[in-house]
């Protein structure tokens, strides 16, 4: 390997260290414990090695985010693969994207709470935003009945984000969770309303 390779590989060593240690900061203790200076000493390294990496602690987040899209990504392609039919795959889709937010709090605060660096919905979104989505969209596809896809995506996602988002906060009980999530499904299994037939 050239030392040109091997310093771009020790680099992005590094840089996932970084990325790890802010991950498990902010699990342990929330974001606002997570600082570059309890990084550097985390990762042992100097704040101007940590600098030269992330310009701050919103470039380390956006970092943070994007592994977590990824992750994301790959956990509701496993469900929606996973499913017998398009139903149960919209079930557990909605099921696998609950779980997600449920099992990690501050990367998904990282993803969708946080002020990151990313271009959401717009064709400059990094792939992994778009495979996100896309995820969804499939999932959402088979009940659009003519409806604007990827309005009908938007909505979907709003409606998961937003149980997750009240439940997490103690606005809604946790115990109506299966409930509320079902009637959820329901309503995107159902034709929309004004849907029009007529020849």
């Amino acid at each position: 390997m050239s030392i040109q390779g091997r310093k771009e590989r020790e680099r992005a060593q590094r840089e996932k260290l970084i990325i790890t240690a802010a991950r498990e900061l902010a699990e342990a203790e929330g974001w606002e414990a997570v600082t570059t200076r309890r990084l550097a000493e985390r990762v042992e390294y100097s704040q101007p090695v940590l600098y030269s990496h992330f310009k701050g602690k919103d470039a380390i987040m956006t970092a943070v985010a994007l592994e977590g899209f990824a992750d994301l990504v790959t956990e509701l392609r496993a469900a929606r693969m996973g499913a017998p039919d398009p139903s149960r795959a919209l079930a557990e889709i909605g099921a696998a994207y609950v779980a997600f937010a449920e099992r990690r709090p501050a990367l998904y605060d990282a993803m969708f709470s946080q002020s990151v660096n990313l271009p959401f919905a717009t064709p400059e979104a990094p792939a992994t935003l778009h495979a996100g989505f896309n995820e969804l969209a499939e999932a959402v596809g088979p009940h659009a009945n003519g409806t604007d896809l990827g309005a009908m995506t938007e909505t979907f996602w709003a409606a998961l984000h937003g149980l997750v988002t009240l439940m997490r906060g103690g606005r809604l009980l946790p115990e109506a969770h299966d409930r509320r999530l079902a009637i959820l499904l329901a309503l995107f299994t159902q034709e929309p309303p004004g849907t029009d037939h007529s020849p």
